[in-house]
């Protein structure tokens, strides 16, 4: 993978994620992980190679197909991505009404898991109102709440304390215990210790290392 004109980001990575699988993402900053999550989550197109995605190939899905392939997957991005004109409660409960569910399906739902979270206080709090942590914590209820087939996470644990850390791998390992397969991109030693789950590494845009 490449971006316009420039040298390629990622190279030669192949890898399978089995169906109810939980894997780690590790590198050094710069190592290409936000990249590769990216071709996983549609927002980018290989510039070669094949991408595999819930028994389809990318490269024969058309642009209209796209939604659909999408709303089975659930994003934590770096930079949370969450609106600021909605509130906590309603950037959470947004990939539901997209599926066309009805508020009084999911409101105890979502309430239950912005307490999780640790946010129970503060449902009707709009973004800008929040600390990096907790629109953190948002983004992560916002990305588990619709029970996806496959979850990634780009340093989900970044911006809380280690007890809330461990709180929310703690969804997420639950999450995965249902049947939704899981990929996370970190830098944290202590949780990937802490959680037995594969490894995969990447140095300078390859995977050099595949571990259990």
């Amino acid at each position: 993978m490449r971006y316009a004109a420039g040298p390629e980001v990622l190279r030669d990575v192949s890898f399978t994620l089995e169906p109810g699988s939980f894997t780690f993402l590790t590198g050094p900053s710069g190592a290409g992980k936000s990249s590769l999550l990216k071709l996983v989550f549609l927002a980018q197109r290989p510039s070669r190679g094949l991408i595999t995605l819930f028994d389809r190939d990318l490269a024969r899905v058309k642009r209209a197909e796209l939604p659909p392939l999408r709303r089975r997957i659930g994003v934590v991005f770096q930079e949370f991505r969450l609106l600021d004109h909605l509130s906590a409660f309603d950037n959470v409960a947004l990939p539901l009404r997209l599926a066309g569910s009805h508020p009084a399906e999911y409101r105890r739902d979502v309430e239950e898991l912005l307490s999780w979270v640790g946010l129970g206080a503060r449902l009707h709090a709009k973004p800008p109102t929040l600390s990096g942590g907790e629109q953190q914590r948002v983004a992560i209820a916002r990305a588990v709440v619709a029970k996806p087939d496959l979850l990634l996470a780009d340093e989900p644990t970044g911006n809380v304390d280690p007890d809330m850390g461990e709180r929310l791998i703690r969804l997420l390992v639950e999450l995965n215990r249902f049947g939704t397969t899981v990929m996370i991109a970190t830098h944290d030693r202590a949780l990937i210790e802490a959680t037995p789950a594969r490894e995969m590494r990447l140095i300078d845009g390859r995977l050099i290392e595949m571990r259990s």
